[in-house]
This record gives structure tokens, C-alpha cells and sequence, in this order.
């Protein structure tokens, strides 16, 4: 038993997930964990009590079902804040996912704090919903935005990035594990860069947060975002911490419901944060489900805690690598070590011909440019398939994968 089918093998964490059987209960080799991940059953019947004898409304209903429902709503935001240990609950706000939160902090915070010949930094291998915002922002206020370039084997050039920073930049923005390339930003680094010239910091956490020990104060940002489905929960919600002396400074940037102190038509008054950014009947199903999807994540790793997971989606991306190195005809794109995450093109054959050869073998992989097109412009490809390893992943899974990279090459000969 190798290292990286331990923790998996010893917990049996695969029964756990109703999604990883095929229609007739044969074994289907999910390789797509980085675009969503698979559901625990915990998950799906705590959702399921939530939607069905538990369900009502939160934070206004007298009897005792709401009352209870808002204990846990917000008992699954202080949840969040120990999982990601930050200073306080009041510095998690609830969003429909990590692009909603981005945007939220650059309609909030951007709008009031950035102006015409402002910088923001990025890198050449964010996702869009980490360049768009962004983009949008500078065409209102008139800022402009600089990429910083990558190292030979595809993470965030540090080097460059202290070099070029200047105190015309007010926000650095940047993705702590590359959803592409796996490559782990040195984020303590990046951040004291930033701090060094009075700028913003915002990591990307939704490849970060799944697989990694999270610690805020430790990652010494400004704002942090991921989303729930990639965390083994539901989709349609999402987790933005910001420093609760920056949140209490930003505006709000929905007007309705829940984000009010009082109402009226000579002016209004909003609740503090978080609630000032929550505009709206919550995410109250999901946020319940969000918080199953943490505690059985922390339960599957056991005394090992998110290293042990870390470890085993590392050690299986490793193995992959040296699996698919075999073959002249793979060309594999990122660093040797990376948080579970391995995109690789074949010579003469598409990852998306790929991909449907690979369905047909009950294993799914991700084919296309992954939401990250300038970083597909920067390898010279116009898309990779890409195998990305869950909790649950195992040996198994890249053997199913090896075989039909040797079918494929059959059929193209």
C-alpha cells in the first residue's frame, strides 16, 4: 500500500459518495475535483433535512422553526470562521460563490478606494472570475492593471512581483493554488510585498481552501474567497473573509432585505458587516449543508488534520506525473509538486477528443482552457486536459486514467 492510497484506503472514504458509481454501480474515476467536488452523503442528507423537516426562514420568524433554523445559519458562519481561523464570525460573509465575492469586493471595496492612475496587480494564470472584476473596476475609475509573469515552471514569479510593485498599486489579487497548474503561491511573501508599498492583498483560496490548512492571520491578507461545492458542499454559496476593520469601512453593495438597520424614505441606515453585505433571504440550505461539508472534511482527515489531505492529493498528482511522463507523447505543464492538480496536452490528439475517448473508459477529467485563457496563451496551447484528485481519489483512479491515454493512442495511431 503506497502512501497515497492510505488515508483513503484506511477510512473506505469512497463509499461515503453516492456520485462516484455509475449507473449500473460499476466505479467511475472522477479526475474533475477542481471544477466541483463530489457530495459526501452527510452532505446530501444534511441538505436534505434542511429543505424538508427542519426548513423556514431565518433571522425573522418568531416560532420556534425559524428561531432554530437561524441558530443554524449562523452557527455554520462561525464554523467557517474556525476553519479558516479567522479573528472573528463577523468576518465571514456568506456570497453565492467566489466570484460573487470578488466582485462584491471590488464593487464595495474597489469603487471607494481606487481612482484614475491606481494599479492593480495580477498574474498570468488567474481564472477570469479573478481577471474580469478587475478589468471592470479599472474601466470605471480609470486604474490599470499589470500581470505579473510566471516562473519556468508555471508559479506567480515573486521576484518580479517585489520589483515591480510600486505605491501606485492599491490591490494585489492573486489565486493561492493555480486551478490549472496546481502551483502553490508563496502567499506570506506576496503579502508582505503588498504590504510593503501600502497595497490590498486578495487571495483566490477555491483550490487553496479544499485541500489546505487555512490560517488568515497567517496568510496575512486583506480578503479571501472560495466556494462551497469545491469543499465537498453545495453550490450556490460561497465564503468572502475580509479583516473586519475593512469590511466595517466598505459600502454596501446591495440594497434590500436583511442589509438594514432602518428604513425610510428620508434615508436609510445599513446593519453592520457582515449582514450589510448579505442583501436578501440567505443561502440557508446551503450554508447548513456548508457546514456538514467542513465537518466531514476535518473528520476525514482525521489526527492528520488538512495536511494528511494535502499529502494525499500531492503524493497522487506526484504519481500521476510520473505515470503519464512515460508517454513521449504527453507534455506535462506545471511544477513538479503541486496541490493535487495535473494538466498535460498530448501531441496530435485534443483534450476534448481526449476527454470523450477517457468518458467512454468511466473516467472523468476536465478538458478546455479552464477558465483561464491568458494562462492558455502564456503555454502556447488553446486548451489541456487537466486531472485533478479529491479526498477520495486513489491509485486506482490513475491506472483507469493510463489505460485509456494507451486506448487513445491506439485509435490515433
Amino acid at each position: 500500500m503506497s502512501e497515497a492510497d492510505t488515508l483513503v484506503r484506511q477510512r473506505d472514504l469512497r463509499a461515503d459518495f453516492p456520485g462516484l458509481l455509475t449507473a449500473d454501480g460499476g466505479t467511475w474515476h472522477y479526475l474533475d475535483t477542481a471544477a466541483t467536488a463530489q457530495k459526501p452523503q452527510a452532505v446530501i442528507d444534511a441538505m436534505s433535512r434542511a429543505l424538508g423537516r427542519d426548513y423556514a426562514t431565518v433571522h425573522r420568524g418568531v416560532y420556534s422553526r425559524s428561531a432554530n433554523m437561524t441558530l443554524g445559519f449562523e452557527a455554520a458562519r462561525r464554523r467557517v470562521a474556525d476553519f479558516i481561523d479567522a479573528a472573528s464570525e463577523n468576518e465571514v460573509v456568506f456570497v453565492r460563490g467566489a466570484t460573487e465575492g470578488i466582485n462584491l469586493v471590488a464593487q464595495s471595496w474597489g469603487d471607494a478606494n481606487i481612482g484614475p492612475g491606481d494599479r492593480i496587480m495580477l498574474s498570468q494564470l488567474e481564472h477570469h472570475s479573478n481577471i474580469v472584476p478587475w478589468q471592470l473596476l479599472a474601466e470605471r475609475t480609470g486604474a490599470e492593471i499589470d500581470v505579473c509573469p510566471l516562473t519556468e515552471d508555471g508559479r506567480i514569479d515573486l521576484d518580479w512581483l517585489e520589483a515591480n510593485l510600486t505605491e501606485r498599486h492599491k490591490l494585489v489579487a492573486l489565486a493561492h493554488v493555480s486551478n490549472v497548474l496546481g502551483s502553490i503561491l508563496g502567499a506570506k511573501r506576496a503579502a508582505k510585498a503588498a504590504r510593503a508599498v501600502g497595497a490590498k492583498i486578495l487571495l483566490d483560496g477555491c483550490q487553496s481552501a479544499p485541500r489546505m490548512r487555512l490560517a488568515m492571520a497567517e496568510l496575512d491578507c486583506d480578503f479571501f474567497v472560495f466556494s462551497a461545492h469545491k469543499l465537498y458542499g453545495p453550490t450556490g454559496i460561497g465564503v468572502l473573509w475580509a479583516r473586519e476593520d475593512i469590511l466595517e469601512a466598505m459600502p454596501p453593495w446591495q440594497g434590500g432585505g436583511a442589509m438594514i438597520d432602518t428604513v425610510d424614505f428620508g434615508g436609510t441606515t445599513y446593519a453592520p458587516a457582515p449582514q450589510r453585505f448579505e442583501a436578501g433571504t440567505p443561502m440557508i440550505t446551503e450554508a447548513i449543508a456548508l457546514h456538514a461539508a467542513i465537518d466531514y472534511v476535518e473528520d476525514a482527515a482525521g489526527e492528520g488534520g488538512m495536511e494528511a489531505l494535502f499529502e494525499h492529493e500531492s503524493s497522487l498528482a506526484a504519481t500521476a506525473r510520473a505515470e503519464l511522463s512515460r508517454f513521449n507523447s504527453v507534455r506535462l505543464l506545471g511544477p513538479e509538486k503541486s496541490a493535487g492538480i495535473v494538466s498535460f496536452v498530448m501531441e496530435g490528439v485534443h483534450p476534448h477528443d481526449l476527454g470523450t475517448i477517457l468518458d467512454e473508459e468511466n473516467v472523468a477529467i476536465r478538458a478546455g482552457h479552464h477558465c483561464a485563457q491568458p494562462l492558455m496563451q502564456h503555454l502556447g496551447v488553446p486548451a489541456t486536459a487537466r486531472a485533478s484528485f479529491g479526498l477520495y481519489s486513489t491509485e486506482g483512479d490513475i491506472a483507469a486514467l493510463v489505460r485509456g491515454i494507451d486506448r487513445t493512442l491506439k485509435i490515433f495511431g
